[in-house]
Parts: structure tokens; sequence; C-alpha cells
């Protein structure tokens, strides 16, 4: 590959729900497996490490205290050791990852962001981005995120970004990437929620589907529209009865027009396209949206960047 064209991947496969050694043993096995690929950059689901919480969406009971207090403790703190972990497989395969954990608060350890981790080949932190707005029931385990990370990080071979999930349904997060020019974006689900009674009318989850194309076509972007797997057999025995929905994966990679070029993926499985700089020029010419296709004299969107600290002193230091 050159920086001309280049291979888009989206890791398919289940977390180890609760163990974030585990899981991390599993995703540096495939962020290698995806370098071997010939992978140039590789995307994971919505906090794939240590996995959705999906007993956000069971009823309150003692059970799902237990199981917010272990999904806490088996969050993932930046840096960390996960992290290093992370950062040594990425500059193993040499290809850049963004992979969705659940971020746990430094400062003050009690809680816990949908974040996207950025990761470049090279072995080091590039950034992270954590969800502003936690969709319907998540708000319940995850906290509100910042903009700190909502921006794009410059490549060899393009400008990337990514969101989490439902932030592609509030509009203006992604027009403050594609006002940076972002030119590969990583979409992370949790994955899609198979129909009930199946079979399912669409080959995949409308809005995972839908949002991520029209990002696609409206940005003039590659999108890695990766979602997670999980299964009521997957969860341990002691949550069984929490789990109330299954995701099926059902990854895709999308072109700059907004057409779907790899998948939708089926079981465990790295998605491969192969992009080029060339259609990712040629989709900007035509509609650049925060470019020659807007109108700043009518509209603008302030972006507040500063982190949101809750104490502010003179002498205070975050730890």
């Amino acid at each position: 590959m050159t920086d001309e064209l280049f291979k888009l991947a989206a890791i398919q496969a289940a977390a180890i729900p609760f163990d974030r050694d585990a899981s991390t043993d599993k995703a540096c096995r495939l962020i290698r497996e995806a370098g071997g690929m010939g992978a140039t950059i590789a995307g994971f689901g919505e906090t794939w490490l240590p996995g959705y919480p999906f007993f956000c969406n069971a009823g309150t009971s003692p059970l799902t205290w237990r199981a917010m207090a272990e999904y806490l403790r088996n969050a993932v703190e930046i840096p960390s050791r996960t992290t290093d972990r992370l950062c040594e497989a990425a500059k193993d395969a040499g290809i850049d990852v963004v992979i969705g954990v659940a971020e746990r608060d430094a400062e003050t350890g009690g809680t816990v962001y949908c974040t996207l981790l950025f990761i470049g080949k090279e072995g080091r932190i590039l950034g992270r981005h954590r969800k502003i707005k936690p969709t319907f029931n998540e708000r319940s385990v995850w906290g509100e995120g910042d903009a700190v990370g909502l921006r794009v990080y410059e490549r060899p071979y393009g400008r990337i970004s990514g969101l989490n999930c439902w932030e592609h349904n509030t509009m203006l997060p992604g027009y403050a990437l594609a006002a940076q020019g972002t030119q590969i974006h990583v979409a992370a689900w949790p994955g899609r929620e198979p129909a009930s009674p199946p079979p399912s009318p669409t080959p995949l989850w409308p809005r995972q589907l839908l949002l991520s194309r029209a990002f696609a076509s409206q940005v003039g972007c590659y999108v890695i529209a990766v979602g997670g797997m999980r299964s009521h057999s997957d969860t341990p025995e002691r949550y069984r009865e929490l789990s109330t929905i299954e995701h099926t994966g059902d990854s895709c990679i999308i072109d700059p027009r907004g057409e779907i070029v790899a998948g939708p993926a089926v079981g465990e499985t790295i998605l491969i396209a192969e992009g080029s700089r060339e259609v990712m020029l040629a989709a900007k010419t035509v509609s650049d949206i925060a470019g020659h296709y807007s109108r700043p004299d009518l509209l603008r969107l302030i972006v507040d960047r500063n982190p949101q600290h809750r104490i502010v002193g003179e002498n205070w230091q975050p730890c």
C-alpha cells in the first residue's frame, strides 16, 4: 500500500464481557492479524473493550448494580498498562487503530465514558473522543463526554476521525469533523439488534446502515461502520438474566459516495476494503460541506474544546 492507496479494516468480534485483560489479549491478537492482512487502519465497535453495557436495558435490580460495579472495575484508564499494550500491538502490526473503550475517569474513579481511542502505527496515543451524549438507557452507565477529542488526526494517507453510534444522528459533531476535512471516519456501533421476529427486512440495523452511509455521502469520506458482537451465550452466567438483546455486528465499509464496498460482515471476521486518495478528493470537489458547499455568513458552529473540570482553583491540579 502507498499513501495514494490504503486498506481499511473493520474488526468484527465479540469481546469477553467484564474481563478487561482477556479482552485486551483478544484485541491485540486481532490488531496484529489485521496488520498481517495489509490493513492501514482498523476500527473496532463501540466500547469494545471490555464490552457494551447490555445490562443498561434491563430493569434496575441488585444484580444490575452488581453488573455496573464490575463494569466500572474493568473499565480502561488512559493512559494505563492496557493502553500501553494496545499501542504495542499497533506498532507491531504497523497500523493505525481506532477502538471503542469504556474509559474510567482517572480523577474520580467513579465515572465511565463511552470513548473512542485513536492509536497511531508508531505505537502512541493520538487522542480520544468521549461520546458527547449517551443514548437513552446508556445514560445510566456512561457519563457525558466533552469536545476535547472532537478533532481529526493527520495521517500519511489521510485525515482520520471517529464518532460513537447516535452521535451520527445528532448532526453537529459530524459537522465539526467535516469542517476539519476528515477523509477516513470510524463509525463505532454496538452492532445490529436482530429483528424480532426474524428474518430482518433489511440487511443492517437501519440506523447503523443509513446514518453511516449518509455520513459518508455528506462528508465525502470513507466510513468504517463497525459493529460489535454479543450473544446471550457470551454473557457470563451470573448476568445472563440481564441479557435482553443481542448484537450481530453487520459491519460494512462505505466509500465517499455512500456506497457499500465491503460487507455486511457475518460472524467474527476482519472486513477489508481498499481506499483511494483520488476517490476521496473527487468526492470533496463535488460537495465540501464545510468549504465551498457552506454558507458561514448564515450558519456557523461553535465548538468548546476546553476540558470540563469540576474543580477550578489556582493551586488545584487534576490527578
